[in-house]
């Protein structure tokens, strides 16, 4: 039997969550038990904050490959990295693997091709935003990616770390996001942090949202299917 791996911790809210929809996703199709077996390792999330917020690649790179490696010794077929910063290392990882990668940042941006969008907003931790790779990929499919301003990027990185990767949800947080979502003339947001889906639904605006952890788990299901 193929299994998935889950790189996970990052946080474990929405670990958690990757879980329980990869299953939900399951039983929909089959209506039955025969459940994909899944492997999660869950990293010291500490460490690659420490990682990302200081610079420093190699021992970004080193610590995330060491959890990869036990994800493979473990006898994954794949691996999906249940967040979106470490996809800034992406290709890095990607050529040290012994097994497949799914993008987060490459599902993504088939959505928003499919959906004919040519103008997004990211929203995430600043670490994400203050990088290229989503906007990178995207501009490879004709589709810009912006970011919001250094003060907005303040307030969404600490409603993210204070907040929503230890299961706080508060409805003025979810204004303040909101907010910022509609100030820009886009076609829509990208929820590029897969705890912001934790608190954003498509209910809530009527912007475009694109939920990278819902279209994650939709292209982890499509391609553990694949391998059947």
């Amino acid at each position: 039997m193929n299994r998935i791996g889950i790189l996970g911790g990052m946080s474990y809210e929405s670990t958690i969550k990757y879980y329980d929809l990869l299953l939900e996703k399951y039983y929909e199709k089959f209506n039955d038990f025969n459940y994909p077996e899944v492997i999660i390792f869950s990293v010291n999330f500490q460490k690659l904050i420490d990682y990302e917020l200081g610079g420093n690649k190699e021992k970004y790179i080193e610590y995330l490959m060491s959890a990869i490696k036990s994800l493979e010794n473990g006898g994954v077929t794949f691996i999906v990295m249940a967040a979106n910063s470490p996809h800034a290392v992406y290709n890095d990882l990607e050529n040290l693997s012994e097994v497949p990668i799914l993008s987060i940042v490459k599902a993504t941006a088939e959505k928003a091709k499919k959906e004919k969008m040519k103008k997004l907003l990211l929203l995430g931790i600043k670490f994400t935003m203050q990088n290229t790779f989503y906007q990178d990929y995207f501009k490879k499919i004709g589709v810009e990616v912006i970011t919001p301003s250094n003060d907005e990027q303040d307030v969404i990185d600490k409603i993210i770390f204070d907040e929503l990767v230890i299961g706080f949800f508060e409805q003025e947080s979810k204004k303040k996001l909101l907010q910022i979502i509609n100030e820009y003339q886009v076609d829509g947001a990208i929820l590029g942090c897969t705890e912001l889906p934790l608190i954003l639904t498509q209910n809530d605006t009527e912007i475009k949202l694109f939920d990278t952890l819902q279209i994650h788990v939709d292209a982890t299901m499509d391609y553990y299917l694949s391998l059947e």
